[in-house]
């Protein structure tokens, strides 16, 4: 037994709970929007207790560049599936939990850089469903911890950090042995949570969508979410990914390897656009800030800066360029949530 929250879980508990969770088909839900409590997932009991949003909303953004360019844009609204297990985080964590636990695994392990949005999730999922968790960090410590490494730490994540150039090969079984040797026995989450399980959270999103669309986009940093939505597309609708980092161009391999490893084939029904990095991962410049301000005024929504912003940068550019037919419909999943404030 170990205490998540101040709240005393039994394992037992928790394994019965979450194959409750992970084994009831998402299909179920799509019909209507229904709230899933999260503490029951689990086995616990609170007043407070946050909930899963499932289906997330779906909503139509109103604007009149996208009327006189006849686009119609509809807002895949992830960021609410929960406060701090959103969006892509959740979906690529679901089926990560599962196998966890029928592994008999009590410590997670994953990385990732200082401001890392999924190093966030893991720390919040481990607390959720009792599970240790170690964060490898990119980099070396810099006090006081920043707002995502603190909350992490607050979860009840153990943070380790690792140099850059060692960092570069974290994937290599002699740095895993090495991190077995110093913290044990643990189930590997991999950077940015993207492999063939997450894949498959990431493809439940598309029977979500209960209204007519021609394209899909989102942001792309490991490429999990954009492989995984690929997939799971009907005949004749394509995927769209938006790089967060320069260089984007590796993304294609990434993409494309990382469904091979989960399906045995790729698609050929997306693409990535490497032109909207903005200087690169976590940078930003004057017209990106002026756009946030400009979106959130007009639509009453702040767009986190690292990712989505980014690609609705990126989309409005192209939709003004005219690349997109007139009638198009286009779903734009929104990931996250801003956590984190620049700098």
């Amino acid at each position: 037994m170990r205490v998540a929250g101040g709240v005393a879980v039994q394992r037992s508990d928790v394994v019965d709970h979450l194959d409750q969770a992970f084994r009831t088909p998402l299909s179920s839900t799509v019909a209507a929007p229904v709230r899933i409590g999260v503490m029951e997932v689990v086995g616990m009991s609170t007043a407070k207790a946050p909930d899963l949003h499932l289906p997330s909303p779906l909503t139509e953004l109103h604007d009149d560049r996208l009327s006189a360019a006849d686009v119609r844009v509809l807002l895949k609204r992830d960021d609410l599936i929960h406060p701090e297990l959103p969006g892509n985080k959740w979906r690529k964590l679901k089926y990560n939990l599962a196998a966890a636990r029928d592994e008999g695994a009590r410590r997670l392990l994953t990385f990732g850089g200082a401001y890392s949005n999924h190093i966030r999730a893991v720390a919040a999922a481990g607390q959720i469903f009792g599970f240790d968790t170690i964060g490898v960090i990119r980099g070396e410590e810099h006090l006081p911890l920043n707002p995502s490494l603190r909350f992490a730490v607050e979860r009840g994540m153990q943070l380790t950090y690792m140099d850059r150039t060692t960092y570069r090969t974290k994937t290599t079984a002699t740095v895993i042995d090495c991190l077995h040797q110093q913290f044990g026995d643990f189930y590997l989450v991999p950077e940015g949570g993207s492999n063939a399980l997450a894949l498959r959270g990431c493809a439940e999103l598309v029977e979500e969508i209960d209204q007519d669309f021609d394209v899909i986009c989102c942001a792309s940093g490991t490429g999990g979410t954009l492989a995984g939505i690929a997939a799971a597309l009907p005949p004749s609708r394509t995927a769209m990914g938006f790089s967060a980092l320069k260089g984007g161009d590796l993304l294609r391999e990434d993409v494309a390897s990382l469904q091979r490893d989960a399906y045995g084939r790729e698609t050929a029904n997306w693409s990535i656009e490497t032109g909207y990095h903005f200087g690169g991962f976590a940078k930003t410049n004057d017209a990106l800030r002026a756009f946030i301000d400009d979106f959130d005024s007009k639509h009453g929504l702040r767009l986190e800066w690292v990712y989505v912003a980014k690609m609705m940068y990126g989309l409005f550019d192209l939709i003004q360029e005219r690349r997109f037919p007139p009638g198009t419909t286009v779903v734009a999943v929104i990931t996250g949530p801003d956590f984190t404030a620049e700098g």
